[in-house]
């Protein structure tokens, strides 16, 4: 294969946005039921639809949701835990309604088990378990009238009676477990203004009514409580700056039981999320990060950990079958998989296979994890972290002197964190002459609460401190192109993307907002319950620190607003509304700033459907391409997107 020296940006690749979404499914909860092995797949071919998939014993693989069913559930808006499987029967909520379905096996028709809310879609239900004496759920209602403040969080019970409050009170409530004794229960709860990782709290009540807390509270955070047939109970507590993993056997107190020096678990932005599975013989099996990549391990029985030799740098939705791992697997050239691992040996089964591709693995960018300098700012940390991928592109190579644009990416949350996954929405960028830099500011997970308590409080302060020294870090290393470095995100990363081009000008010569905040008081004062006293620990409280929200705004410091912008937003989105895009792009057509406006109708936080997909990759290729001045390859067929001034 010949190289031939081209400008950077319009290198001829086959990753194309057709390529991105063209069978593309992500790939969400897994769940293991006697021989079978089910699991959900969100696919942008169908505007988004979560079905949900079966693979028998003997290898068949079946649809078990028909279109035009959708298992989403819109609890915490973020969703998560919208189905469940038992002996054959799935349960799930109904993306349309929030209504609770039932399909049977062996039916094509689900059947509804809740009623029809008076207010529409206002009765929500997730983090779904199914019992003896019922399904276990939590329930999120919404009323006619009122805001965040009069949505009701409960666990309840489902029966084909109707439904008991099992818990009322608090002001959320997630992952109700019952016991192997079928009476005593378990729960997690946590109260505004904290968020789950910030002081969530392990509840226990006894089969006599007694209630006591088992772990958490202010500075500490339990996630993912899991009962043992011995009736342990074992869950993640951050309590030594990890999220590391505790038990608690009947009459004993509770211990740690393995800390690795990273964390094991995450943030519970949605319901479902698992991290470790016991296994039938007693063991515990679970996947750690470290240094940008996640192992996959066993804690035996003797109290050692071993690792697990498998080729993936990434596992979600951890759960157990037997004495074997089934999970959601990915690493820098593998797009995820579902797959099955036994713990004592053979090789990985993928039950779930990536999409084939087609192309040559050389296509892929992998990415180095870099750390790198910062100012401390109080926090009493002076560096952060970055997944670098470099320019690759096996027909193409960097001109004589030449330097490539860098794109520095900003995650969402922002308790989120860079993840080394083939993803084609980096290679598409990647495969044409990008350095593309997925940062993880301080506030990102995986680094211990420490590192994660560094945003407290200063958000819009020190990620923008980061992004900044990631890229003059790229930069003064010789690696890329200080005059052609852009900055892009959604959501919260959307947010530090606006406040890096009006926060710290000069730095980035393009952006990209996808759904950003430009507002925070706005944000403090419309956005949902779950996160409508987010910003009291990101920023200050609210609205008594208006002053602050006013100072980290992007939106009241767009006089120093001269960088070209691209904006994206779709039109139904709860969490962050369109009036946050519309305001900052206001702004750039009066100052007369070169800038692009994309509004997506039926899209909520986050891209879904594949033309919408596709018009935000190409759109924003065709924005930098303008704005820097290189040609994109016409074999592609991008249509150029509209950039005005006014």
């Amino acid at each position: 294969m010949v190289s031939t020296p081209l400008p950077h940006g319009g290198w001829p690749t086959p990753i194309t946005s057709a390529l991105v979404v063209r069978a593309a499914a992500r790939l969400g909860e897994v769940v293991v039921d006697g021989t079978d092995v089910w699991w959900s797949e969100s696919r942008p071919s169908e505007q988004g639809r979560s079905v949900i998939v079966r693979r028998s014993a003997d290898g068949t693989v079946t649809d078990v949701l028909p279109p035009p069913w959708n298992a989403r559930t819109r609890v915490h808006e973020y969703g998560g835990g919208a189905w469940t499987v038992s002996d054959g029967t799935l349960w799930f909520t109904e993306f349309s309604d929030q209504r609770l379905y039932r399909l049977d096996a062996g039916s094509e028709s689900p059947s509804p088990v809740t009623p029809e809310p008076e207010v529409p879609s206002g009765v929500r239900h997730a983090d779904l378990r199914v019992t003896p004496a019922g399904v276990l759920a939590v329930r999120e209602t919404h009323p006619a009238a009122g805001g965040a403040a009069d949505v009701v969080n409960e666990i309840v019970r489902i029966t084909a009676e109707g439904t008991e409050v099992l818990v009322s009170g608090p002001d959320f409530v997630s992952d109700p477990r019952l016991a192997p004794d079928g009476a005593t229960l378990s729960w997690l709860r946590w109260d505004h203004p904290h968020m789950p990782w910030d002081a969530a709290q392990l509840v226990v009540r006894a089969a006599d009514g007694t209630e006591h807390v088992l772990a958490g509270g202010p500075g500490e955070s339990v996630v993912q409580p899991t009962w043992g047939e011995d009736l342990a109970l074992w869950w993640f507590s951050d309590r030594t700056n990890f999220w590391s993993l505790y038990r608690k056997r009947p009459h004993e107190q509770a211990e740690l039981v393995v800390d690795v020096g990273s964390d094991i678990a995450g943030p519970q932005w949605v319901f479902g999320a698992s991290r470790f599975a016991l296994l039938a013989d007693g063991r515990v099996a679970f996947a750690y990060g470290r240094a940008g990549a996640d192992r996959l391990a066993v804690l035996e029985a003797d109290g050692s950990v071993r690792e697990l030799d498998v080729p993936y740098a990434t596992f979600r939705y951890v759960t157990a079958q037997g004495t074997s791992v089934v999970c959601v697997a990915g690493s820098p050239s593998s797009e995820p998989v579902v797959l099955r691992v036994d713990v004592d040996g053979g090789e990985p089964e993928i039950l779930r296979p990536a999409r084939d591709l087609g192309l040559d693995p050389g296509w892929f960018s992998a990415p180095e994890h870099v750390t790198f300098p910062t100012e401390d700012a109080g926090t009493g940390i002076a560096e952060a972290h970055a997944l670098v991928y470099p320019p690759t592109n096996p027909e193409a190579t960097t001109p004589d002197g030449g330097l490539p644009p860098l794109l520095v990416v900003v995650h969402g949350g922002p308790t989120a964190a860079a993840v080394p996954v083939l993803n084609l929405d980096v290679q598409y960028w990647t495969s044409r002459g990008f350095c593309v830099a997925d940062v993880d500011y301080r506030g990102s997970v995986g680094y211990g609460r420490r590192y994660r308590d560094a945003l407290q409080g200063r958000w819009g302060v020190v990620d923008l401190d980061d992004v900044v020294a990631c890229a003059r870090f790229l930069a003064d290393s010789g690696r890329v192109d200080p005059a052609r470095m852009a900055i892009r995100g959604g959501s919260a990363g959307g947010y530090t993307t606006l406040a890096a081009l009006t926060m710290r000008p000069g730095v980035f010569t393009a952006g990209a907002s996808h759904y950003g905040v430009a507002d925070l008081g706005a944000l403090a004062a419309e956005t949902h319950k779950f996160e409508s006293r987010y910003l009291d620990g990101l920023v200050a409280p609210w609205p008594s620190g208006r002053a602050v929200y006013d100072e980290r705004s992007p939106i009241n410091h767009v006089d120093a607003l001269d960088t070209p912008l691209a904006v994206f937003q779709g039109d139904e989105d709860a969490v962050v509304p369109p009036d946050q895009a519309e305001a900052i792009v206001a702004a750039l057509r009066e100052k007369g700033v070169p800038h692009s406006y994309l509004l997506f109708a039926g899209e909520q936080h986050g891209f879904r459907q594949a033309a919408n997909i596709r018009a935000a990759l190409d759109g924003e290729l065709s924005f930098y391409a303008q704005v820097w001045g290189f040609e994109l390859p016409a074999e592609e067929g991008i249509t150029p997107i509209a950039v005005v001034t006014s």
